[in-house]
Parts: structure tokens; C-alpha cells; sequence
């Protein structure tokens, strides 16, 4: 038998207790909010389902001379409230169901920071490291002629997720521009400045981190300045979250990336220790701390953890072992809908990911506005208003969770379902 079909999949969620499948995840928690606001079942229905999906195999001449076929995905979840937006990820794990989750956590996002953008996600499935540049080149721009008939300023707007990064972006834009005769910056966000990205870009997803770190340890009680904090995952999300809340006095005690991590009860240099990553690659090499895993980095003593690598990172089989008081999801779906119930039970809070990793949609929004217009802003604006607008949005949140008294997770996904559940019901359904 082949695999089975969305509609057969959705058939046997109700029997799924916790699913590692970040798809079958994202159905649960649309769920779970549906019965919460009573929305309506036609345009429940609607919304479990991405609106486009395009699977591409395609061949990448490697550097041996050999060629090589890659399969790669973009899937578009909900245009209501506008055109597509979503990273693209190189990832030797990524799967269909992956891009859909994304997809449908990215719409969710947009319009929690209230955003005129649908969601969006695309992958490759390979390994980037083991790529050479001129093999990164060639992939991604057969990748973006591939998916050039979904993409475009108006229509879906890609930018760097995992593995993928600046330099992958300008490939893109580059790649469709030749294919439609003048250069069109608009068509991906997270560009390098000099063709047209945003200053602030790099840092956005990190400094919106620190902001929701920053606003909910205020809420509970807690001085950021002193707190300990340990960070899974110390790339473009992780390392700059950690070096922000170092920067306001933070005591970054663990981190960590692929190849391993660090513990210190009483601190780490994170300036440092990026430092020694851009040399070496690699944290390891440092002698700052005791080497750590990934996973048991997340069970320390910590005030606040930042998951900020992969999904189902806290699951029900350690979700009881987590001592943060704050968790604040870098990542996408780091914590399944079970582990959720059970930080939520035990008291533990949750800024979750729609919410938190929100900084590098807004500030992405920004990048296109300015590629569009053709006046680009500085850094310190871009900062001020990405930083308003996830203030805002993080009040409206707490405001939810406390007159309704549920959790950030479902009284984010209130509003950002609400929204996209308005918008739809207002378009109405074609023809």
C-alpha cells in the first residue's frame, strides 16, 4: 500500500496520543483551539489543509561529475490574509508532512503579529554540510527554477530556515530574475544588504527571543539580570538569543549545537564562544565547560530554557524532567501538544514558538516593504519597530490567557486562528 493520504491521516489523529510526525502535532493544536473558540466546522475543515503543495525531483551535477537527484517541497497553507511567506530548509530529515507543519505554523504566526502574509515553508532533503559551495550554487538555483512557478513579490516570498542562510537567498533572487528579465529584490527576505536585504535581518529571530525572555520573566517575578539560562541549538536563532540576553546580564550556563555542548554552573563567554565556533566550527574545542548533550542540557536547573534547534525536542518521555521555569521555543515545534499538558500542569510557562520566534516574519515584512518601495531604513528603526510589534502582540497574547485563564500556546493560536478564520469566512469560498 502507498502512504497514507492527508484524509486518511487526519482519520487516525483522534487515536494518536503523541505523535514524533510534527504534522500530525500541528493538526491536534489547531484542534485544540477550534473546540476552545468554537469555530466554525467549514472553516475548521479548511484550515487543516495547505492550499498548495509542489514535490520536485530534480538533478545537481556534483563535483565528481557525478549527478545526483534531489527531492525538495513548497507548500503553501493559507493565502487569506496574503501572499505566502516562509523560509526554505536543507535538511537530511525534512519530509513532506515537516514543510506542511511549518506551513501551517507560519500562517499562524503571521497573523498573531498581525502581518498581511499566508504561510509558507519549503525544503530540500540533503545534507548542506556535506556540499561544496559551487554544489550548494547548483542545487539551490535548480531548487528555486523548480518552484519558480509558486514564488514570486506577490505570491510567496521565501527566506533562510535551517541550513540554509544570505548567501542561498541571493541565489534565489538571482535565479528568478534571470528567469523573468529584471531583478526583482522582493521575491525572498533575509538577502545581504547589498542587494537589497535588511539591516537587522541576521538578528531578528534572536533579539524577538530576547524580547518575549525579557517580558514574560517580568510578568512571573523574575529579574532577568542573574537568571540562568540554557540554549539548545546556538546558530542564527540560538547563539544571537544567548549573546543578546548575555549582553542584559543573563547567566548563559549551557549551550549547545550539532556537534555538542558546554555546561557551566557559573556562566559561559558567549562572545567567546562564538568566536570559537567561527573558527573552528564547533563549540566543542573550548575550554569553558564540561562537555553536555543536547537533550540532557534541557533538564538542568535553569530559570529559563530556549530551545532553539528542531522540533519535538521536549516530549512526554521528559517533559516531567524539565526544571526551567520559562520556556521560551526558538525552534519551530520543539514541544509536542502531550509535553505541553505537562510543562502547563506543573506550572511551567511556555512562550511558544508563533510567538516567540516571531522577530524574523516581522522583520522580514519589513524587507519586503522596503525592496518594494526602494528606501531601506536603519538598523536601529528596524529594531525599534520589530520590537513594538512584538510587544504588542505578546500583550495581546497575556491578555487572552488571562481572561480566558489557558496557556500563551492556546491563547496565541486564539488570535492567530481567529484572524486567518475571519479573513477566510470574510473572502468566502470560490466560486
Amino acid at each position: 500500500m502507498g502512504a497514507p493520504t492527508l484524509l486518511e491521516r487526519e482519520t487516525h489523529m483522534a487515536d494518536v496520543r503523541e505523535s514524533s510526525n510534527p504534522y500530525e502535532n500541528a493538526i491536534q493544536q489547531l484542534d485544540t483551539v477550534a473546540a476552545h473558540i468554537g469555530l466554525d466546522p467549514d472553516i475548521h475543515e479548511v484550515l487543516k489543509y495547505p492550499q498548495r503543495e509542489l514535490t520536485v525531483h530534480f538533478p545537481v551535477k556534483l563535483d565528481n561529475g557525478s549527478t545526483r537527484v534531489y527531492t525538495g517541497y513548497r507548500v503553501q497553507h493559507n493565502l487569506s490574509r496574503g501572499p505566502a511567506k516562509g523560509g526554505i530548509r536543507y535538511s537530511p530529515r525534512t519530509d513532506i508532512d515537516e514543510v506542511r507543519a511549518l506551513a501551517m505554523w507560519m500562517t499562524w504566526k503571521c497573523a498573531i503579529v498581525n502581518i498581511p502574509f499566508g504561510g509558507a515553508k519549503g525544503g530540500v532533503l540533503c545534507d548542506p554540510r556535506t556540499l561544496s559551495p559551487a554544489e550548494s550554487e547548483r542545487l539551490t538555483r535548480r531548487y528555486a527554477s523548480e518552484i519558480d512557478l509558486l514564488i514570486g513579490p506577490n505570491t510567496d516570498i521565501p527566506a533562510p530556515d535551517m541550513g540554509t542562510n544570505a548567501q542561498t537567498m541571493a541565489w534565489i533572487m538571482d535565479t528568478y530574475s534571470m528567469h523573468h528579465g529584471h531583478t526583482y529584490p522582493a521575491v525572498v527576505t533575509g538577502k545581504p544588504v547589498a542587494i537589497g536585504g535588511s539591516e537587522g535581518r541576521v538578528d531578528a529571530t534572536g533579539r524577538g527571543v530576547y524580547i518575549v525572555a525579557r517580558e514574560a520573566s517580568k510578568r512571573m517575578g523574575m529579574d532577568l539580570k542573574g537568571a540562568t539560562v540554557a540554549v539548545q541549538g546556538f546558530g542564527n536563532v540560538g547563539g544571537v538569543a544567548a549573546r543578546i540576553l548575555h549582553e542584559h546580564g543573563a547567566k548563559i550556563v549551557a549551550v549547545c549545537d550539532a556537534f555538542g555542548g558546554l555546561h557551566n554552573p557559573d556562566g559561559l563567554n558567549i562572545p567567546e564562544l562564538m568566536e570559537c565556533q567561527r573558527n573552528d566550527g564547533t563549540l566543542t574545542t573550548h575550554a569553558g565547560g564540561d562537555p553536555i548533550g543536547a537533550m540532557e542540557l534541557l533538564e538542568l536547573p535553569v530559570d529559563i530554557l530556549v530551545p532553539a534547534a528542531l522540533e519535538n525536542q521536549i516530549t512526554a518521555a521528559n517533559a516531567r524532567r524539565i526544571q526551567a521555569k520559562l520556556v521560551v521555543e526558538g525552534a519551530n515545534g520543539p514541544t509536542t501538544p502531550v509535553a505541553d499538558r505537562i510543562l502547563h500542569d506543573r506550572g511551567v510557562v511556555v512562550m511558544p514558538d508563533v510567538l516567540a520566534n516571531a522577530g524574523g516574519v516581522i522583520v522580514s515584512y519589513f524587507e519586503w516593504v522596503q525592496d518594494l518601495q526602494s528606501y531601506f531604513w536603519a538598523e536601529n528603526e528596524v529594531n525599534v519597530r520589530m520590537e513594538q510589534m512584538m510587544l504588542r502582540a505578546y500583550q495581546e497574547v497575556v491578555a487572552i490567557a488571562d481572561r480566558d485563564n489557558i496557556d500563551m500556546r492556546t491563547a496565541a493560536y486564539v488570535i492567530g486562528v481567529q484572524r486567518v478564520a475571519d479573513a477566510t469566512k470574510l473572502r468566502g469560498i470560490y466560486p
